[in-house]
Formats: C-alpha cells, structure tokens, sequence
C-alpha cells in the first residue's frame, strides 16, 4: 500500500481524475513526445462523457497546445478494458504518427496501465487490511496513526502539516468568495451565506450550519478550479476538511492532535483505494463521497480518543450507508448534486462518530467487509451511474 502522499495530494479542480490526472498525463506525454508538428489526444468512455464539464480538455491543452497544434478526439461511445477514463496521446510528424501511448486516470490524481502503474512509489505498508491493522494495534498498545507513523517515518508529519496548512487556506477562501460557479448551471456559492446565518443560531444549529459551510466553502473553491487537497478526490475534497477544521476552531484541538487524525483518515482512504477504488467513473460516488465520509468519521473518532475498534465502526458506518451511490453529475459538473452531498457526508460523518463513541465498539460489518461490497456494488452498477452523466440527475435536471 502506497504512501498517504499518493491519496492527499494538492492540485486544482474541479476533478482530479477528469481534471488533475489528464493534466499530469498530458505533462508526461509532452517530455517523451517532443519536437512534434501536432498532438492528437482521444479521450474515452467517461473522459469523454463528462470531459467538457470537468474542463478535461482544457487542462491537456493547457500543457501541450503551446508545444504544438493540438487535437482533441471525443469517444464517449467507446469504453477500453482498463478502465473507463481512458486517454489516447499521439505524436504525429509528417503526418505520421511517431508516438502513441495509452494511459488511464484511475482517481486521486493517479495514472495507471494495463502494464504499470505511472510513477508508482514504493508499497510502504505491509498491511493492507484494517482487520489487520487493528490487530497490531491492539498487539502493540497503539492506535492507527502510530501506525501511520512507523511505516510513512517522522518526515509524514511534515508533508500532512502542508496538507492540513492547504484544506484550511481552501476553506478561507471559499468563505470569502461569493458570485456564481462557472459552467452554465448558474449555482450560487453558499458557503458565506450558510457561515453567516450560523451565526445567529443556537449552539447546535450553529455547530451544523458551520460545518455545512466549510464544507461547502471547499467544494465550490474546487468547483470553480481553485486549489485543494483531494481527500480522497477534487469531487469529494470538501468532507475531511469540514469535520477537521469545525473540530479544531470549537474545541481547541493541538495541531498535532488534527495531523494524526489526519493520518488515521488517510489510512481508511487508502484501504479503499487498494482494495477497491475511489475513482466515481468505476464505483459510482460511494467511492468518493462515500470514502470521504468514512476518512471524516474515523478522523472524528480519533480526536475524540476512540478505541481502534470504536474507530473503525465510525468509517464502517461512514462507508456502509452511501453504498450503491452514483455519480451522476449534472452536465458533466462537479455541483449538482456534488457540492452538497460534500455538506451532508460532513455531518454524516460526525454523526458516525456520535454513534461508535457511543458504542463499546463491537460491531458485526467489518469495515474491510463494506469496502469488498463497496467494490462489487460500483461494478454492478450501470456505467450510466457511473460518472458518464448518462443516467440518475443528470437526466432529470435540466441546464438554466
């Protein structure tokens, strides 16, 4: 299992496997591909169906239209084995194609092919399960981020502290910015309305109508194309940091205590990620929003002072009740229905950890067990609910 460095990573919107992925695929193909006359990119299956809308297009031309004329092929009809976000970069000279490479955005930001996984780091987890990672824990008198810690070494603290310096640069942002997101929906920004309005209710309302805003502040700032930090996607980068920045602002939380509940959040992310998939084009939104809630939930639970057992019933429920969710993004847009599924999913979240913390921590459905059916379910789905905006919302609301 990879570093959290692979699953956290800072980029900008709105879609690190339609946006962040092309982009670094398009960077790649420019440096082994040079000194041509023209480039001709295909993008498939998913890229191509909602590609428009995740500015897919214009994040390649971004990087190779100023090297060389470049062409963008549309194939949303035709989906490769691999995966449903594939890319074909061409090179041509002469007319001739001189270099071809086929290359597929699997989520987070991460490329991969049928032979090797682009610019892998080394598998520094030994574990890669949580049934197994709880048992050491309870073996060794420690909790997951100690974990964590033992396998990332001392140098993980520094790069979550640049992690957590960003979600919380986004929020601010975002409570700051107002107007109108970008792409013809015509969706208002929230977040100040909803941070403002928090003000003048009683204390619980408060504390929800504040985590809905900071949730929303970072989902329209990426939404728009700005900076964040995907968490475990750009699509569902708004949950982590709601939960962790309304945590930390109410209840004084050390900045150390936020980092290594952080990196228990990362390692439920990254057990997903290895035993199933984040990518919305291959399980549908449960693998984005889904895992997002089940990191904020564990997060939770750990500031809390949750068992690991009580830890892993808070992501356990964070996952298991947004399986068989799709990804079905109206016009191709990451905003309806996905800035406010970031809202909900944050206060589903923190609700997950109520109940675990409530609980002595036993509990039937393993965490492990929900990320397996996670994997099954997002298969089974129709690729129309598959971040295609082919079915679900995306066919029933209409552009303003």
């Amino acid at each position: 299992m990879e570093s959290l460095r692979e699953l956290f990573k800072i980029g900008h919107g709105p879609s690190s496997s339609h946006t962040m992925g092309p982009r670094k695929a398009a960077i790649q193909f420019a440096e082994r591909c040079p000194g041509v006359d023209t480039y001709r990119v295909t993008l498939y299956g998913s890229l191509a169906a909602t590609g428009k809308g995740h500015l897919t297009d214009e994040a390649i031309l971004a990087v190779l239209r100023p090297l060389a004329p470049t062409e963008i092929v549309w194939r949303a009809d035709t989906v490769l084995p691999f995966h449903p976000n594939g890319m074909l970069f061409e090179g041509l000279r002469g007319g001739e194609v001189v270099d071809s490479w086929t290359i597929f955005s699997v989520g987070g930001g991460a490329l991969a092919n049928e032979t090797t996984r682009q610019e892998k780091t080394p598998d520094i987890y030994p574990l890669t399960t949580i049934a197994e990672i709880k048992e050491w824990c309870y073996r060794e008198g420690k909790t997951f981020w100690e974990y964590v810690g033992d396998c990332e070494g001392p140098e993980i603290w520094d790069y979550l502290d640049t992690v957590w310096s960003s979600m919380c640069e986004t929020i601010e942002r975002g409570l700051n910015n107002d107007g109108v997101l970008p792409g013809g929906l015509k969706v208002a920004r929230k977040a100040s309305t909803y941070w403002v309005k928090s003000k003048g209710y009683t204390a619980s309302l408060s504390s929800r109508a504040k985590v809905y805003a900071y949730a929303l502040a970072t989902a329209e700032e990426n939404a728009s194309g700005g900076q964040v930090v995907t968490a475990p996607t750009c699509g569902s980068c708004g949950v982590v940091p709601a939960v962790l920045y309304h945590l930390s602002t109410s209840r004084d939380f050390l900045r150390i205590r936020v980092l290594r509940a952080l990196a228990t959040a990362g390692l439920f992310g990254n057990i997903a990620k290895t035993n199933s998939s984040i990518s919305g084009a291959e399980v549908g939104c449960q693998g984005e929003v889904g895992v997002a809630c089940a990191m904020a939930a564990a997060a939770a639970c750990q500031l809390f002072g949750g068992t690991p057992s009580q830890i892993e019933y808070a992501a356990e429920m964070g996952l298991e009740h947004h399986l068989g969710l799709t990804c079905d993004p109206v016009c191709g847009l990451v905003q309806v229905p996905c800035i406010e599924r970031n809202a909900i999913a944050a206060a589903r979240a923190l609700d997950a950890n109520i109940y675990a913390t409530l609980s002595d921590g036993s509990h039937l459905v393993s965490y492990d067990k929900v990320v397996e059916v996670m994997n099954e379910t997002g298969h089974n789905l129709p690729s129309l609910y598959r971040e295609t905006s082919e079915g679900g919302l995306a066919k029933r609301v209409e552009k303003r």
